[in-house]
Order: C-alpha cells, then sequence, then structure tokens
C-alpha cells in the first residue's frame, strides 16, 4: 500500500549516495564518446543501444530486488531464453498473447524458486541453480536445440524492432515503465520497506512483525518475471526463440546491481542507479566497438568478458572497504 510518509527524498539521497559515482561515471563516458567518434551519438547507435540493453537492465531491475533480500538469482538467463522460445512459438497469435503468457512463465519460474527458498528452506543459491539448469534444459528440449522463427505476420516484432514515435524502441519505453514501478514499490510501499529490511536482517524483521516470507515470495516472482519480459525482447528483437542465449545473463545483471552501489550482503539497493549500472556496463563496450572500428584496439568478444569481470572486481573491493570502513566507524562511536 501506498504511503505518503514513505518517501523522504533527503534520506533517499543519503542512503544512496554511494550510487552516485556511477551516474558520474556514465556521463563522463557519454562526453568522451561523443567528443572521440562521429556516429556516437547518432540516431543509429543511440536506439540500437538503448534496444540491445533493455534485456539485461530489465533482469538487473528484478536481481536488484533479490539482491537487496541479501538472495540471489542464478536461473535468470535460462528463464529468459526458455520465455523467448516460447514467445517464438506463440507470436502467431500476436504480442497482446504472447506477451503476457511468457511473463507468465518466467513468474512461474520465479514462484517456484520462492517454494524452494521459503517452504523448503533451500539456499538461494542452490535453488535458483538448480532451475537455472532445469529452464536451460527445457528450453533446449521444446525447441529441437535450435532457434524457433517468429512469426512475421503478427504484430510480434513491434516490440524489438519498432520505434515509438520514431524516437526510442518500444522495448526500452516497457522496460522504463517497468523500472518506474519498482522504484515506487520500493521507496513508497510498506513492501518496499520490508523488502530493504529483510537485507538488513531477517530474524530480525520477522520479530518486528514484517512479512518476510511475502516479500521474498514477491522479489523472487518480479525477478522471474522481468526475466521473462527480457525473453520477449529477445525474440522480438532477434525474430527467433533463442534458446542458446542467456548465457551469463545472471552475471552481467549482478555485476550491474552491485556497480549501481546495491551491497551483495543486503539492505541498500536503488533502483536507478542499477539502471545506470546497466547503461555504464553496456556503453563500456560499446566504446570498445568503436575502438574496434577505428582500429586502434582490437579487443574480441572474449575480452570484453575479462574487462566485466576485472570491472566487477574492482567495484566488489571498494564495496568491502567502504562497508568496514563505516563499521569501524560504527565500533568506535
Amino acid at each position: 500500500m501506498l504511503n505518503s510518509d514513505a518517501f523522504d527524498l533527503r534520506k533517499y539521497v543519503q542512503r544512496n549516495s554511494q550510487s552516485v559515482a556511477v551516474w558520474i561515471a556514465l556521463l563522463a563516458l557519454i562526453v568522451f564518446g561523443i567528443l572521440r567518434y562521429d556516429n556516437f551519438g547518432g540516431s543509429y547507435n543511440f536506439g540500437s543501444f538503448l534496444n540491445y540493453n533493455s534485456m539485461f537492465i530489465v533482469i538487473a531491475l528484478g536481481m536488484c530486488f533479490v539482491i537487496i533480500t541479501g538472495g540471489i538469482d542464478l536461473s535468470v538467463g535460462s528463464v529468459a531464453a526458455f520465455s523467448s522460445v516460447i514467445a517464438a512459438y506463440l507470436s502467431p497469435y500476436g504480442l497482446e498473447v504472447a506477451l503476457p503468457l511468457a511473463l507468465l512463465v518466467g513468474m512461474t519460474f520465479g514462484a517456484f524458486n520462492a517454494f524452494c527458498i521459503i517452504a523448503l528452506r533451500i539456499p538461494p543459491f542452490i535453488a535458483t541453480l538448480a532451475t537455472m539448469l532445469g529452464a536451460k534444459g527445457a528450453a533446449l528440449v521444446i525447441s529441437g536445440a535450435s532457434t524457433v522463427a517468429v512469426d512475421w505476420g503478427s504484430n510480434f516484432t513491434n516490440m524489438g524492432m519498432n520505434k515509438a514515435f520514431d524516437l526510442f524502441p518500444w522495448s526500452i519505453i516497457i522496460v522504463t515503465i517497468v523500472g518506474i514501478a519498482l522504484w515506487i514499490v520500493l521507496e513508497m510501499t510498506s513492501l518496499g520497506r520490508t523488502i530493504l529490511a529483510i537485507g538488513g536482517g531477517e530474524d530480525a524483521s520477522k520479530l518486528m512483525g514484517l512479512k518476510v516470507n511475502r516479500a521474498k515470495a514477491f522479489v523472487y516472482i518480479i525477478s522471474g518475471g522481468c526475466a521473462g519480459l527480457a525473453g520477449v525482447i529477445l525474440a522480438s528483437g532477434f525474430g527467433a526463440g533463442q534458446p542458446l542465449e542467456g548465457v551469463a545473463w545472471e552475471l552481467s545483471a549482478i555485476a550491474a546491481v552491485v556497480v549501481g552501489g546495491t551491497l551483495l550482503t543486503g539492505g541498500l539497493g536503488s533502483i536507478p542507479a542499477t539502471v545506470a549500472g546497466a547503461l555504464l556496463l553496456g556503453l563500456v563496450f560499446n566504446i570498445l566497438n568503436f575502438e574496434n572500428g577505428r582500429g586502434t584496439i582490437s579487443f574480441s568478444a572474449y575480452w570484453q568478458m575479462v574487462i566485466r569481470g576485472a570491472f566487477l572486481f574492482a567495484v566488489i573491493l571498494f564495496q568491502t572497504r567502504m562497508t568496514k570502513g563505516r563499521k569501524s566507524k560504527g565500533a568506535s562511536a
């Protein structure tokens, strides 16, 4: 339920002050790219960049909720691949059928994760790892381990290939709406406060009478739904369901969330900063592609994985030192 007193701008800025750096870095990279490359700020690169990275942004949004509670969801990449196959099979019935049913598929996986974690008390790492393997195997089985072409005669590809008012891809507009909705939930509702409290201490949250299990179920269902939406964008944008896609997408999502300032231990997180983190990682690789085109350097896609890992390691190291610094100050006080 919305609470007008739940959102305090000053407290929000203080709580997310660590995330300011990612916005500064993102702006600096954009300025650098515009000054260095001729077509970097062009509409084609702008639209292609947003359209492609919308998949990673929406998965990172769901992952942000999970990590805030101190959990993890390793299944999002496989769930996205499975949902893309389902969406491709449903594409003859149009986007109005394929989109909600693919979302439902993703949320079903999320509900299964929640059941394993809450009812069966399986650690999130193990539960979502099992779901990751199951979803990947199921995607390969129902697709015959090959791509599933969409129906080009329906309106299914509009979401991934068309632009609204010839400006922004429909995919990024939908993801923006999802992001705003999740931000409202996290910052302006009692459910959001419970999610943050769980990350600060689940046992203490239960003693306070908070509905911990309901909140944990919500975040995993949302994470699955976001993965399902990413699968629809994948199938709609590439013209086929992709059962072999989604590999290491969960790592990209975790990287975006952590780069955005969310603590892996839970209790602190920001939806806007997560979006900035996902855009920042995507922009790094976009700039590397432009450098490859200039012939200045020659980085393969494999080097991009190395750079992502090094970047994530540096951010986690910074987070660890910041956390230790806060704890030592608290102890001395």
